[in-house]
């Protein structure tokens, strides 16, 4: 059991930095909002990365990071596990309010803007916070996995 838990929770790290990476690449390459049709492509194509990869590797990474910490005892009183699991919050709320919730509502708004119910002029164009973000995201996400490899010896819980 725990080598599946293990095995899932890398799989999702996997997933969820190469889509952290990807959604990066595709920041940079947002055009202006006067670029409609453009815009709304990479938005939308970054939604289809959110929706496919992003947030199932999210998922994939925390469950079984929580179910690992909860079934071993080992974790229990650990301080290098209590900061993975608080950086992992961290994550999981940057994650869900920073950059998701933005690259879907701006995909809504650029493909209901190019099919003419909305004006342009009202699409937020918020690459650079939601790049900004990402960027914060994995730098947190590295860390999490530095803790998992090194496992520091932070102090004993129990003391």
């Amino acid at each position: 059991m725990r080598r599946l838990v293990k095995f899932l929770h890398t799989i999702g790290a996997i997933g969820l930095m190469g889509s952290m990476a990807t959604l990066t690449v595709l920041m940079h390459e947002v055009p202006p909002t006067t670029a409609l049709a453009g815009y709304a492509l990479i938005y939308g194509a970054m939604a289809k990365i959110v929706g496919w990869i992003f947030l199932p590797a999210l998922a994939l990474t925390l469950m079984p990071g929580l179910l690992a910490i909860g079934i071993t005892p080992a974790f229990h009183n650990a301080g290098w596990a209590w900061a993975k699991l608080a950086t992992g919050v961290l994550v999981f709320e940057g994650c869900l309010v920073d950059i998701v919730g933005p690259i879907q509502e701006e995909a809504r708004l650029s493909a209901s803007a190019l099919a003419g119910h909305l004006s342009p002029a009202l699409l937020a164009g918020s690459a650079g916070g939601v790049r900004g973000s990402l960027w914060v995201m994995m730098v947190v996400a590295t860390a999490n996995i530095v803790l998992a490899i090194w496992r520091p010896r932070f102090t004993n819980l129990r003391d």
